[in-house]
């Protein structure tokens, strides 16, 4: 089992490594970026990241909070494949007109669960 300030930082990684743009993904910019190694993953489709950095040129309405909430669970979606969770609850959330909440519940297979919050989620990323 993984040990939470582990998986915190496993976590943490997920959301905010660049994970490379998809196709009929709107760019901020001219570059999909994303991490070189997941052009020859060990396993098909395995990257690494979220495309949670899409959203550095958009101001904060629903839509976004939409599409950031997907992209977390996108990315956090490997640990429910690689069985170190049972479960991931995300919510995103506006706070104030310039900062984006993001919350998770991790329920382990052992039926524990750990919540990780990042109120500084749109900040880090502008």
């Amino acid at each position: 089992m993984m040990p939470a300030q582990s998986l915190e930082r496993a976590v943490i990684i997920s959301i905010f490594a660049w994970r490379r743009a998809e196709p009929d993904d709107r760019l901020p910019g001219s570059e999909k970026n994303g991490w070189w190694g997941d052009t020859w993953p060990d396993i098909e489709n395995d990257r690494i990241g979220s495309r949670f950095w899409l959203l550095t040129r958009d101001t904060i309405t629903p839509k976004t909070l939409a599409r950031a909430k997907e992209y977390v669970e996108e990315a956090l979606q490997w640990l429910v494949d690689d069985l170190v969770a049972d479960s991931i609850t995300v919510s995103v959330q506006r706070q104030g007109i310039d900062t984006i909440v993001i919350s998770t519940v991790i329920t382990k297979p052992d039926k524990t669960t750990t919540d990780i919050r990042m109120v500084t989620a749109w900040t880090g990323l502008s």
